[in-house]
């Protein structure tokens, strides 16, 4: 089973070093995701519908609400040591303001790049610092974070090309439609989604309804309602003591084990295995409310 070694969590988005030995099923995160290889053996990630090789010189870059999954093709009984970036584009764009379309869904122009040797020298650094993380002030860790970013994506998503910036075109509003329908995912996480239900909360016809969506956010609204059911959890499993079983009926699930499975499937490890390993980071300073997903 995967497991996870350190996960950091703070208004930055999460930092997660993984130690990874089984693949993970299609899904997508809000977040700027970057994704390096930080030990053990090659593997890839499944991204724009072809495999992208994560390796000792390469990493994978996955836009806002791309899916993707993790593909462990490595040899058998041989593991991969993954650090895993999920960047809040707000984050980055408050420290570096032409950052702010880091949140866009082609903010990154490839899935998969070359990284220079000096990067893999400032992501082992990282990695060093993650395992004295309770030691690590919350401004040294966002700087050295903030550096890593930089440096894995400076040659190749042109944010300090000013022009390219302002020919870059934001994402589609929201259709009204379509927001109400996220806005009543939003407020019922226990519930299993009909598409019909869905289609008439918004109403559209099935067909338009799915089409309609998948424009607007990028992703199914299966996938859709399985990030916000995650990222639920996630939060009440890092900002709470109340047993995992209780989270799991509150989310809609039947059981502790089939909300244990769905929590694996989308990161490799177990609910319990993620309050273990979460260290909790307070804002250097005091930050405005968190963004909706859209």
């Amino acid at each position: 089973m995967s497991s996870a070694i350190k996960i950091f969590q703070g208004r930055f988005g999460r930092v997660a070093l993984l130690d990874m030995n089984a693949s993970l099923v299609a899904h997508a995160h809000h977040h700027c995701h970057i994704l390096i290889k930080a030990g053990g053996a090659d593997s890839a990630f499944l991204v724009r519908g072809e495999r992208q090789p994560l390796s000792d010189d390469t990493a994978v870059l996955v836009n806002a609400w791309e899916p993707h999954a993790y593909t462990h093709d490595a040899p058998p009984g041989q593991r991969t040591l993954i650090l895993a970036l999920y960047i809040e584009p707000a984050w980055l764009s408050e420290i570096q303001r032409s950052l702010t379309l880091s949140g866009h869904p082609r903010f990154f122009p490839q899935p998969c790049v070359r990284i220079k040797p000096e990067t893999q020298k400032i992501a082992e650094e990282f990695v060093l610092e993650l395992w004295w993380a309770d030691e690590v002030a919350a401004a040294r860790l966002e700087n050295l974070l903030f550096n890593l970013v930089i440096s894995v994506i400076d040659s190749y998503a042109g944010w300090r090309d000013l022009a390219t910036l302002l020919r870059s075109k934001p994402p589609t509003s929201i259709d009204p439609r379509i927001r109400r329908v996220i806005g009543h995912m939003r407020d019922n996480l226990a519930r299993d989604f009909d598409m019909d239900d869905l289609a008439g909360q918004a109403g559209l016809s099935r067909a338009h309804f799915f089409t309609l969506f998948q424009r607007d956010t990028h992703v199914t609204p299966l996938v859709y309602a399985n990030v916000l059911r995650f990222e639920a959890a996630i939060d009440r499993l890092s900002q709470s003591a109340e047993p995992v079983g209780d989270v799991a009926h509150d989310l809609g699930f039947s059981a502790p084990g089939h909300f244990a499975r769905f929590f694996r499937q989308h990161l490799g490890i177990t609910p319990t295995d993620y309050r273990r390993a979460v260290n909790l980071f307070d804002p250097p300073v005091e930050t405005g409310a968190t963004q909706d997903l859209i």
